[in-house]
């Protein structure tokens, strides 16, 4: 029996994990959820499983929980905001810590879990795109593991398994290259939220869908890779693979190519998070590559997804780039799922992001902070004046 705390329990993750406990009930069980504000859902997954602790986002959130669980036998202590998400996350009696909270709010929770020595099984890119610096040697120093939940990342850990040190040389990231895949580029300037949001393969939430329209969420998943795996950016690429079949592949020194493939089911990279270094049986459909028939590659149109070579930059940079990219995004998808800028223009924020800033020497926390914080700041002003007409 393996114990879990899932942090950001009502979304695409935690819902799809919750599932998975349901599933093996002899395998897992949760002892800590968190969610911001969706206390319904958080009320029906408390009374199903039964946490010790949960954190909500606001007093507010708290008091309406409180109610829905009012004649629940069985309460959990209840804590508010972030420091509600790190007490959780670091006294929850957990040997799993899920981090499926969206963005770089997962960064903070996620460290107190690590100095509480969880293990983590990370969703959350943002953590490792913006805090890397800081995590990866506080993983280290505390010695605990660290698994990768993305689809890419876990076909890569996978492949890995057995590989000796020293024999990677590349490592393949593939892209289903979003909703405007085939759209025209010059029709792009017309894009709007409901078309990024209609992805042709996989069921995600409103963020990372928009970033999979812009492909920025492969350039994020670049530099988490980098971290994850300890492979310069001259060593990462991605290709486009519309099928969404393999997840991502790996050469090895002699050549050889390892892929990891399946259908386009989040299920899998969480349960083998979970479950490692097991293989649990499941009752899912298994692959049928002659039902697929045909699998695709093609190389990724730097016209239409400008986001990537941001991305490399803002990775090679190092520093507080990549911290102040992952924030400018997050930031400009927000103003474009508000309707206040167009598709186009949050390529065009990032990239004066990146030119305002300026980051020396390898940052501290408080520096991240301090970046995170900023580069929000600098996409709202700029999409507020009235000159940045031009972007939207």
């Amino acid at each position: 029996m393996k114990t879990l705390t899932l942090l950001g329990s009502t979304g695409s993750i935690g819902t799809q994990t919750l599932d998975i406990v349901r599933e093996y009930p002899e395998r897992f069980r949760v002892v800590g959820l968190t969610a911001h504000s969706n206390m319904d859902l958080l009320a029906e997954q408390v009374r199903a499983f039964a946490p010790e602790m949960v954190a909500v986002g606001s007093e507010t959130a708290r008091t309406q929980l409180a109610l829905l669980l009012a004649d629940c036998p069985k309460k959990p202590e209840i804590f508010v905001g972030e420091a509600g998400n790190c007490t959780v996350a670091s006294e929850a009696p957990a040997q799993v810590v899920v981090t499926g909270i969206v963005g770089c709010a997962g960064l903070l929770p996620t460290l107190a879990a690590i100095e509480a020595g969880r293990d983590i099984a990370i969703a959350n890119k943002e953590t490792l795109v913006a805090g890397g610096p800081v995590v990866m040697p506080r993983i280290k120093a505390k010695g605990v593991q660290l698994f990768p939940v993305d689809s890419e990342h876990s076909a890569i850990f996978q492949c890995l398994q057995g590989v000796p040190e020293g024999g990677l040389r590349r490592v393949i990231l593939t892209a289903s290259g979003g909703a405007f895949r085939d759209w025209p580029v010059e029709k792009l300037a017309t894009a709007r939220k409901e078309d990024a949001l209609k992805h042709p393969n996989w069921v995600m939430g409103q963020k990372i869908t928009v970033d999979s329209a812009t492909l920025m969420n492969k350039g994020l998943e670049v530099i988490e890779a980098h971290w994850l795996f300890g492979v310069d950016y001259d060593h990462i690429d991605i290709v486009v693979h519309p099928q969404s079949i393999i997840h991502s592949l790996i050469e090895l020194v002699d050549s050889s190519v390892l892929a990891q493939l399946g259908w386009p089911d989040m299920r899998l990279p969480i349960l083998y998070a979970l479950s490692w270094p097991e293989r649990l049986p499941t009752p899912w459909k298994p692959l049928n590559l002659a039902t697929v028939g045909t699998l695709t590659f093609k190389e990724p149109d730097h016209g239409r997804y400008p986001g990537m070579n941001l991305a490399y930059r803002a990775g090679r940079a190092g520093g507080t780039y990549p911290t102040v990219l992952n924030a400018a995004n997050e930031e400009a998808v927000g103003q474009f799922l508000q309707e206040k800028i167009g598709f186009l223009a949050m390529s065009k924020l990032l990239e004066a992001t990146l030119d305002a800033h300026r980051s020396a020497g390898i940052p501290e926390l408080a520096d991240i902070l301090d970046a995170d914080r900023w580069a929000r700041e600098f996409v709202k002003t700029q999409v507020s004046r009235a000159a940045t007409q031009v972007l939207i």
